[in-house]
């Protein structure tokens, strides 16, 4: 998989390059263009090969002195969109856990196709109230956050109607050792496993598991991901949220939930796993 400090890389790379096709068609040097600007020669290198990130005044100094001022716009929304691919959970959670909560909901109101990848979590559509609140309490106490955990909590079962309304499918994948892994203890996990039984049954949703005991030679366990449509992934991090919307990058987090399908089992051997950890738990 690209590693999040790569996938901004790319991004920034490909700002440059079109930073510098700018220049370039304007029959400018570098040396020219930064002596138009004020800047040494070397500020312009770094732009263009990505080694440094232009702000937003840096956009348009660059744009009106190469006569494309109409451009700017775009850049600078380029510009910001890769700022926005790596979000400190700090800087979302700043104003508590239930503001986090509430900024996907556009994202996943619209979107008609999930695919959801978790190694250590039952993931956010299927899981149940107490399950979120030990999570969240969780984070709240180890990250230092504002006491919002019910406000939270409220919004992200309010979330989960996608679930049963519109023309929306899920297919999620878990690793069996997300169903062994005691959140909120054995009681909140027992009604967690039954949760879990109940929306496989649905329509909309199909739900892979992968055993542990499953060869691993081919791919192994990697970071749990979100796919929305085939236009944005997330990824959640120990530090940061991280979106992906570069097209490369896209499919070959497809082609890794694809694999990895590969290897899960479904239906009634699906629902064996889940059944022998809630016994697990007796």
């Amino acid at each position: 998989m690209t590693s999040p400090s790569s996938s901004i890389q790319d991004a920034r790379k490909n700002l440059g390059r079109r930073l510098c096709e700018i220049r370039l068609d304007t029959g400018l040097t570098k040396r020219a263009l930064a002596a138009l600007l004020g800047w040494h020669e070397s500020k312009c290198s770094r732009l263009e090969s990505g080694a440094r990130g232009p702000s937003e005044a840096d956009i348009r100094a660059w744009v009106a002195a190469c006569g494309a001022a109409h451009l700017a716009e775009d850049l600078v929304s380029t510009a910001r969109g890769i700022d926005g691919m790596y979000v400190e959970w700090r800087r979302m959670e700043r104003s508590g856990l239930r503001r986090a909560q509430e900024s996907v909901l556009p994202l996943w109101e619209r979107t008609r196709r999930f695919r959801i990848y978790s190694s250590w979590l039952i993931p956010g559509p299927l899981q149940t109230a107490p399950y979120i609140e030990a999570l969240l309490t969780s984070i709240r106490d180890r990250r230092g956050l504002h006491d919002d955990v019910r406000e939270a909590v409220e919004v992200r079962v309010e979330k989960q109607h996608i679930a049963y309304e519109g023309n929306r499918r899920f297919a999620i994948l878990l690793e069996e050792s997300a169903l062994r892994h005691r959140i909120g203890g054995a009681a909140v996990m027992a009604g967690q496993l039954g949760h879990l039984l109940s929306m496989a049954s649905l329509p909309s949703v199909s739900l892979g598991i992968i055993p542990l005991d499953a060869d691993r030679s081919g791919i192994w366990p990697v970071e749990g991901f979100f796919l929305f449509d085939d236009h944005t992934a997330n990824v959640e991090l120990v530090s940061a949220h991280l979106t992906i919307t570069q097209k490369h990058e896209l499919i070959l987090y497809a082609k890794t939930f694809t694999d990895l399908s590969g290897l899960a089992v479904h239906g009634s051997a699906a629902r064996e796993l889940i059944t022998a950890a809630g016994d697990s738990l007796a």
